[in-house]
């Protein structure tokens, strides 16, 4: 029975936290008039502190500048098609060669950089680059673009033992449309090793009680505040979601030293691949899981927490700033962890 009481506990957290996506079918309504704003930094209270690698320091203006660049709605498919000539620019100014592969209702970005291992398996990173009609999506989810660039700026040209693999997807927001379709290339999934998904990384709320959770829950929540950073993934790759509980702790070793503000990380272990909790499968890792790939999703929770999701005012003025650079900061961390090391990212019995 004990057995039972903590899975019942791990469903009841999943759904705390990772809210449910909108309606999968939007109306095409003319492009609104979108003003440029300047993103602005709130004097909010401030996470903890950490140290990380100098070498590896996101850049708040880099990422801010991406979201800026973006800050279109990116639902037509001449909009999409703008969206993608800036993403393949910018990654081939970082020496990427980024490839376009079609399928039947859009087209997907995918780039790869090679291991030094060739038996050690790939890491994907990936995030959506569609809206809804009438929003330019700062949050949702030109934030996971921004954050993914930063990463192919920052460990294109570094080697690693893993291969590390781009993904930016099309049609998520009409049904994961093109994660479904980069998966049924069951080929490519073979030398896959895990996935890290980035679905709206930059809303933080600081007034307690803004961060919303589904009535009844049993657990203490992590905050009063929206302030934490949510990594929903499968029990069976249990070490994909530990990379996470482990990226505020990595060494800085540069010479030169930056001080970095990481927020808050709750990981999620989902089990039976979230047929129990179906709100924690409406984004592009989904997919993965069901083709038994390890993934996790990055997320700030959505609807959950901010009151800009799917509006016209989810605008580059929203983000929260040293949140979303702390974010990207956790990412990149944990991503590069999982680089370096070439153990099996499925879980293990016990000993």
């Amino acid at each position: 029975m004990k057995k039972w009481i903590w899975l019942m506990l791990l469903v009841l957290m999943a759904v705390a936290v990772v809210g449910s996506r909108g309606s999968t079918f939007f109306e095409q309504r003319p492009s609104p008039a979108i003003v440029e704003r300047t993103p602005v930094e709130t004097s909010q209270p401030q996470p903890e502190l950490q140290e990380v690698d100098n070498t590896l320091q996101v850049s708040a203006d880099k990422l801010l500048n991406h979201i800026q660049k973006l800050n279109f709605q990116r639902y037509t498919t001449q909009e999409r098609s703008l969206t993608r000539t800036y993403i393949t620019t910018e990654l081939t100014k970082l020496g990427w060669k980024p490839k376009l592969e079609k399928f039947s209702d859009g087209v997907n970005i995918f780039a790869e950089r090679p291991g030094t291992n060739k038996a050690a398996k790939a890491i994907l990173v990936g995030a959506h680059y569609d809206t809804v009609a009438s929003s330019p999506g700062a949050d949702d989810n030109a934030s996971g673009i921004a954050v993914l660039l930063e990463v192919a700026r920052l460990l294109g040209s570094r080697p690693t033992p893993r291969t590390l693999q781009l993904a930016f997807f099309d049609q998520e927001e009409i049904g994961l449309l093109g994660s479904q379709a980069f998966v049924s290339k069951t080929a490519r999934l073979q030398n896959l090793g895990g996935a890290i998904v980035m679905d709206m990384v930059g809303y933080a709320c600081y007034t307690p009680g803004c961060q919303k959770y589904p009535a009844g829950l049993p657990v203490t929540p992590p905050s009063d505040k929206g302030d934490f950073l949510a990594v929903v993934g499968d029990t069976e790759h249990l070490p994909l979601l530990n990379a996470f509980q482990n990226s505020q702790n990595v060494p800085s070793i540069a010479l030169n030293k930056e001080e970095s503000n990481l927020p808050a990380v709750l990981t999620l272990p989902i089990p039976f691949k979230g047929l129990l909790t179906p709100d924690t499968l409406r984004s592009d890792h989904a997919p993965f899981w069901y083709q038994g790939v390890g993934a996790v999703l990055v997320t700030d929770t959505a609807n959950l927490r901010t009151p800009h999701y799917h509006q016209p005012s989810d605008v580059p003025a929203t983000i929260e700033r040293s949140f979303f650079t702390g974010a990207a900061q956790i990412v990149v961390n944990a991503t590069t962890a999982l680089l370096e090391k070439t153990e099996v990212l499925e879980t293990q019995p016990p000993n």
